[in-house]
Formats: C-alpha cells, sequence, structure tokens
C-alpha cells in the first residue's frame, strides 16, 4: 500500500515522504563514502582509545587507499580533513605512514579545487609533527610559497603560513621567497587577523636571514602601514609586529648590514619604519601602557633596540646622542 492510499491529510503525506526521501539521501551518501565506519568504534574517542592501548585502527591506511582513488572535490575534500584528524589523534599509527603516502598528500596541492588545496595544506601540517616526515614535507615549500603569492583567499593563507612557519625554511627557497616577499606584505596588511598574524611571523623569522633583510626592509607599504601598531589592533597581533619591528631593528644595526649604503625606495617599511618622517615612536610610546603586558614588554624591546644598536660599544657618545631614535624633536 502506498501512502497516498491512506486518507490522510497532504501535509502529513508531505512531511512522511520528505522524511523518507531525507533518509534515503542518507543511505545514498554513506554507502558512497564506504571509507568511514558507520559504527561507533569509528568514532574519534574510540580511535584514540585503540591508539592508547597500542591497536592499530587501520583508518588511516583506509583513508589513504581510497585518496588514491578517483573522488569528486568535496570527497577529496572531506578524506583529506579525515586524514588531517587521524594524524593528530593516530601518532604512532600516523608514524608508519610512508614517503609516498606525503608525496600523494602533497600532489593535491595542484588541485584545481582552492578547498582542496587547503584541506592538503592542513594534513601536511599534521604530518609535520613527525620528524621523519619534515624533511620531505619541505620539499613542497616552493609549491607553498607559490600559492600564497597567486592564489588570494585568507583560509589558504592562514594554512599555507602555518605549514611554513612550522618548517626549517631550506637555503634553496631564499630566491622564491625574495619573490614573494611583496605578497606576504600584502597579506600582512589586509583585514584577516589570523592571516596577518601568520603572515608577520614569517617575516620575523626571515628578517634574521642577512640575504634576505634588504628585500624585506625595501619591500613597499601602505601610507598607513602604522596603523598596525595602533593599540586597537588585537593584542596576539600587535605582539607579533612588535616583535617583527624588534627583529627589523636589530638587523638593521647590526655591523655586518651597517657595512652596505642601502638604498631604499621611498613607500618602503624602513621608510614607514625607521625613516626621518616616520611616527613610529609615537605609537611605540603610546603601546608602552597597553592593557595587555606582552605588548608593554614588546614595546620596550623595540625601544631599547632603536636606542642601542648592536654594535653600540664601538660609536663614540656624541653619535649615540645625535642619531637617538628617541630625541625630543623626533618624539614630538
Amino acid at each position: 500500500m502506498d501512502l497516498t492510499d491512506l486518507k490522510l491529510p497532504k501535509g502529513v503525506v508531505g512531511l512522511a515522504t520528505g522524511a523518507g526521501a531525507i533518509y534515503l539521501l542518507y543511505k545514498a551518501i554513506k554507502a558512497g563514502m564506504n571509507s568511514h565506519s558507520s559504527d561507533a568504534s569509528a568514532s574519534p574517542v574510540c580511535i584514540a582509545q585503540r591508539e592508547r592501548h597500542g591497536k592499530d585502527s587501520g583508518e588511516l591506511r583506509r583513508l589513504l587507499n581510497s585518496l588514491e582513488n578517483k573522488q569528486d572535490e568535496y570527497s577529496k575534500g572531506m578524506i583529506l580533513h579525515s586524514i588531517t584528524r587521524c594524524v593528530y589523534l593516530l601518532e604512532a599509527e600516523a608514524s608508519t605512514c610512508t614517503f609516498e603516502d606525503i608525496r600523494l598528500v602533497g600532489s593535491l596541492l595542484d588541485d584545481k579545487d582552492n578547498s582542496v588545496k587547503i584541506q592538503a595544506l592542513n594534513a601536511l601540517k599534521a604530518f609535520s609533527g613527525i620528524r621523519k616526515f619534515r624533511l620531505k614535507i619541505q620539499e613542497h615549500s616552493i609549491k607553498v610559497l607559490e600559492l600564497i603569492s597567486t592564489v588570494w583567499d585568507s583560509e589558504l593563507h592562514i594554512a599555507g603560513l602555518r605549514l611554513l612557519n612550522g618548517l626549517p625554511l631550506p637555503d634553496f627557497a631564499h630566491p622564491q621567497l625574495r619573490r614573494v616577499m611583496p605578497s606576504l606584505m600584502e597579506i600582512l596588511q589586509t583585514d584577516s587577523i589570523l592571516a596577518q598574524v601568520q603572515a608577520v611571523r614569517l617575516l620575523s623569522h626571515l628578517a634574521q636571514k642577512n640575504d634576505l633583510l634588504y628585500d624585506i626592509l625595501n619591500c613597499q607599504v601602505h601610507s598607513n602601514f602604522l596603523n598596525l601598531f595602533q593599540s586597537t589592533q588585537p593584542g596576539s597581533l600587535l605582539f607579533e609586529v612588535l616583535v617583527f619591528a624588534e627583529r627589523l631593528s636589530e638587523g638593521r644595526s647590526s655591523p655586518h648590514y651597517r657595512a652596505v649604503n642601502w638604498q631604499y625606495n621611498e613607500q618602503s617599511l624602513h621608510e614607514a619604519l625607521f625613516g626621518d618622517e616616520s611616527r613610529l615612536a609615537d605609537r611605540l610610546l603610546a603601546l608602552v601602557i597597553h592593557p595587555e603586558e606582552e605588548v608593554q614588554i614588546q614595546a620596550c624591546k623595540v625601544i631599547v633596540s632603536l636606542q642601542c644598536p648592536q654594535d653600540i660599544g664601538n660609536r663614540p657618545s656624541s653619535s649615540l646622542e645625535t642619531s637617538s631614535y628617541f630625541n625630543e624633536g623626533d618624539a614630538s
């Protein structure tokens, strides 16, 4: 007998058939994603419990095997997301994966769908926590830098920069880093706080490389760059921006850097922070009374670095007095 044979109100019939359609849709999706176990034993809690007891769940291997099969974009993204979860939950099981597994995940950085790229970046980030995979994942650093500079997507920027910030960047990546420096500086000046924090962390690290310091300082920035130092910015971003400023100040004051007479363009980061017309001193003094203590301390560190170049002991006292960044005329 069909539901329509019963003398039921049309609304009830519609509700019942709608529920049936939803159930059938659920069954179809479940059958299509047969790589996922339907019972409670596949839950993150149960998987983690088996991990603690030394049992191999086999979940991670099943996911990696299913990734090798042809999948649509949505399925690839879901599988990669599950792989990321499993790597964090199943450290011992993840450690038994191979370099070929890393290559497989890394190959999806070339996928046409940005959401798949993002999930691949997240999976590589998870695998990078396992020491034996770090060098293999490092091989993808050039590709990650290329994605960051060519795909303008804040989620992709966050995922890619998180991965790079967790890896020791090899020297062979320095030429590519020079090329993407303007993009990193642009990301720092966007309105995505998470992307800004990740970008400035990477820039702070790169500022400690002698062969990259000038490229950073000569990078073009917006006229309102110093807005990043306003007390209204989130404390997490302010702290990282101040660390960046301290690293730049220390780098440009080092004897190695001062041995060359560098030239900067008028819209450069150097001029925004350290040029004659810069108002950085005012911003720093305001941050000394910031409500967050770590911001206060870091602002003071920047002030000290500006007042006391690293070769201070080799300079005459008269030079120190005339070059002080916080002379009365400068700070007014």
